[in-house]
């Protein structure tokens, strides 16, 4: 299967338009979070991303939460944070917010690692694991040069080895590609980026 992956659109309305332009050849599209600004702006983000040619599976950022994402989601979404879901014959979990805290105040929509572990705890035998954040020590450097990955990400990426695991968040590190295990990992940023899984 032929995988478009983006995250952080962040209201960017040319990045919203070549990943709309892209999708008509994708089986599957997978939205990693951060689809608008400091929880404005996700009704417009929404719209900018109507004109998606495929199912898709959404997680929530930080600068939305799962029940604003919820409420604005497309029909053609599957919006997942702590549950997993069969799309197109494929497995996803998905987890969002920032993990573990942010420390940008009472808009962001944040998990801290014990929380995350729990919710991560309800995966099995899933193919993708989508999550806002990224696993610590695989695309999640800061330009300080700060490792701010999760650790409860990074335990289920190695216990559940998914063919395939992607997120966003750390902007520094967007388009970083590496592999935990037998899974290949990828901190996405707003451009599309293509994978291929197996069903």
């Amino acid at each position: 299967m032929n995988i478009l992956a983006f995250s952080d659109l962040h209201l960017v309305e040319e990045l919203a338009v070549d990943l709309v332009t892209a999708s008509v050849g994708a089986d599957l599209v997978i939205g990693a979070g951060d689809f608008c600004n400091t929880r404005q702006g996700l009704p417009r983000a929404m719209e900018m991303l109507a004109g998606i040619a495929a199912p898709m599976v959404v997680v929530p950022g930080n600068t939305e939460s799962a029940e604003e994402l919820h409420g604005c989601a497309l029909p053609f979404m599957t919006v997942l944070h702590g549950q997993a879901a069969e799309v197109e014959g494929l497995r996803i979990f998905g987890l969002g917010g920032g993990i573990p805290e942010t420390p940008f105040g009472d808009w962001s929509f944040d998990l801290s690692d014990r929380a995350a572990a729990r919710e991560l705890a309800k995966a099995s035998e899933i193919d993708i694991l989508v999550t806002h954040s990224p696993p610590k020590d695989a695309g999640d450097t800061t330009s300080a040069g700060l490792s701010i990955g999760s650790e409860s990400i990074l335990a289920a990426i190695q216990t559940l080895q998914p063919q395939l695991a992607v997120y966003g968040h750390v902007h520094d590190c967007w388009g970083y590609r590496g592999q935990i295990g037998a899974t290949q990992c990828a901190n996405l940023g707003p451009t599309p980026n293509w994978f291929e899984v197996s069903r």
